[in-house]
């Protein structure tokens, strides 16, 4: 009720509750392990909570923004290092560049939220804006005039 910007992650539940099963010539592992995080998944409703919420906010004014969920949870929040290693167990984070430590869903929490404001700041996610950046500066060709990063 007092928030104005809600922040989420935009997360595929299709493709997160997929099936492990694999193919007659390589089938898949862990199946059983698979069926039971897929039930775990679709039990929570989190489509539905995103519909509910989205209804909410809108009812009240506010808004709801979807971020990239790609990396928001092997990047440091601090200095914006992304390494897999990063993130040391479910619990915990600790990056490997600048030694910052904090509990891994606060940080991922802390980068979905810098997300958000970067999008209402600029428009645009600027993860892909930054991603854009670097595929040209690898190809050694300038990026796009609406894409510089100064």
């Amino acid at each position: 009720k007092n928030q104005a910007i809600l922040v989420v992650e935009k997360l595929k539940i299709g493709n997160m509750s997929g099936s492990a099963k694999g193919t007659k010539k390589e089938p898949g592992r862990n199946i059983k392990a698979k069926a039971g995080v897929n039930r775990s998944i679709l039990d929570q409703g989190w489509g539905e909570f995103i519909q509910y919420l989205g209804y909410k906010q809108k009812e009240r004014g506010g808004l709801l923004i979807f971020v990239d969920p790609r990396y928001t949870s092997q990047t440091c929040n601090r200095c914006e290092y992304v390494d897999a290693t990063n993130r040391t167990s479910q619990a915990m984070f600790k990056c490997q560049s600048c030694r910052h430590e904090d509990h891994a869903d606060v940080n991922a929490a802390k980068n979905i939220l810098a997300a958000g404001h970067a999008m209402l700041a600029c428009g645009e996610e600027v993860r892909q804006t930054l991603s854009k950046v670097e595929k040209a500066a690898s190809m050694k060709q300038e990026p796009p005039l609406n894409h510089r990063v100064a």
